[in-house]
């Protein structure tokens, strides 16, 4: 076989291979379907840098492996006598850098993006507790509404009595519910060591610290529950900490809002007459 055919057949097999892994949106090794705006464009922007990477790799490689084949000593190459080229240096400085400038611009703007929760629909207080969440709606429809967020996959499962269920450490008993295409500002803050709030298919990660108050914001695309994780080491159950949106559609949030404080009145009133 030769140098040419083999540079060729490297190229088309890494290609393949990327393309058959990594491209496609439900691919197990890919990011989960993004299901906002700035979790597209986030997608969007992976994938293109992803391409981008591809297309050094080949090309670095590839004129490697061709030099190396090409010119062996068995061929009977003798190896050159130089040892500096101001233009080589020039050139392999100025690309690099284009390359740079080219991959940050659409970076930037996406991250100025993310942190613009001016103006927000709603807005949510999320907070990390040792281990589980905490939740208040403090604006918009559902204001006043407060829970906490566990873990509630059966403890016989994480201790190999049971057969794991389906979303194995990733369901609650109290999800956040939210309205769909509703810019919801998440207000994020932790009670004693550092979370971090982790949905990636909605493009929200930001960390969680005691005394201080980051946040963040979503829109979600359409209805639907998506899950995400504490992504901070934050102690022995680290990993029993979940994260579940739930977004419903404007009617159903609404229906929601209305069981949500009828619960809350009753209980005030049963702690009342308690008294």
């Amino acid at each position: 076989m030769g140098s040419k055919s083999v540079v060729t057949w490297a190229g088309v097999s890494a290609f393949a291979l990327y393309s058959s892994m990594a491209v496609g949106q439900q691919s197990k090794y890919n990011f989960p379907e993004p299901q906002s705006v700035i979790a597209q464009d986030i997608y969007d922007q992976h994938i293109m840098l992803m391409w981008i990477c591809l297309v050094i790799f080949i090309a670095v490689f590839g004129v490697m492996f061709y030099s190396i084949l090409k010119h062996r000593k068995s061929l009977g190459y003798k190896a050159a006598n130089f040892h500096h080229s101001t233009t080589v240096e020039i050139v392999w400085t100025v690309i690099p850098c284009l390359i740079l400038i080219f991959m940050a611009y659409p970076a930037t703007k996406t991250v100025i993006a993310m942190k613009d929760t001016s103006s927000p629909d709603m807005t949510i207080k999320a907070t990390g507790y040792q281990w589980m969440w905490g939740y208040d709606y403090l604006q918009g429809e559902g204001e006043g509404i407060s829970f906490f967020s566990k873990l509630s996959t059966p403890r016989a499962q994480y201790e190999n009595k049971e057969p794991k269920g389906e979303h194995y450490l990733l369901e609650v008993d109290n999800r956040v519910v939210v309205p769909v295409g509703k810019k919801v500002r998440v207000i994020i803050t932790a009670n004693d060591v550092i979370h971090a709030w982790w949905v990636p298919a909605l493009g929200v990660k930001q960390d969680a610290i005691p005394g201080f108050i980051r946040d963040s914001w979503f829109t979600a695309d359409k209805a639907g529950i998506y899950r995400g994780q504490c992504a901070e080491l934050c102690g022995k159950d680290h990993g029993f900490m979940p994260i579940v949106v739930e977004v419903m559609e404007a009617d159903d949030y609404t229906q929601w809002v209305a069981a949500q404080q009828s619960a809350s009145a009753v209980k005030t009133s049963m702690h009342v007459e308690n008294k």
